[in-house]
């Protein structure tokens, strides 16, 4: 999903509907395996945890993209905020 959301931003000057286009058309092949990975997974995770998880792994892929792809850095700021992700995953998988 991140190159469906986000890789047309390199391409600001392609028209606004091909853009929508090419990116419903990578959303349609992610949703492909998200479905199945949630009906397989769901029994042995939670619904919670199957979203924390793939949160957690959209936001290391988002990192790496923005890094080499947008060429933008991470900043402190970003780094705290994981953190507070991190104690998420923790907290939802926390058996009391």
């Amino acid at each position: 999903m991140t190159f469906a959301w986000y890789g047309h931003l390199k391409y600001k000057n392609s028209p606004l509907y091909l853009a929508i286009l090419f990116s419903w058309l990578i959303a349609f092949f992610e949703y492909c395996f998200q479905v199945p990975a949630n009906r397989y997974g769901y029994g042995q995770f939670t619904g919670a945890q199957l979203k924390i998880i793939q949160e957690v792994i959209t936001l290391v892929i988002f990192c790496i993209f923005s890094v080499f792809y947008l060429k933008e850095g991470l900043k402190w700021n970003y780094l705290i905020g994981f953190l507070f992700i991190i104690a998420a995953v923790f907290f939802i998988f926390k058996k009391w």
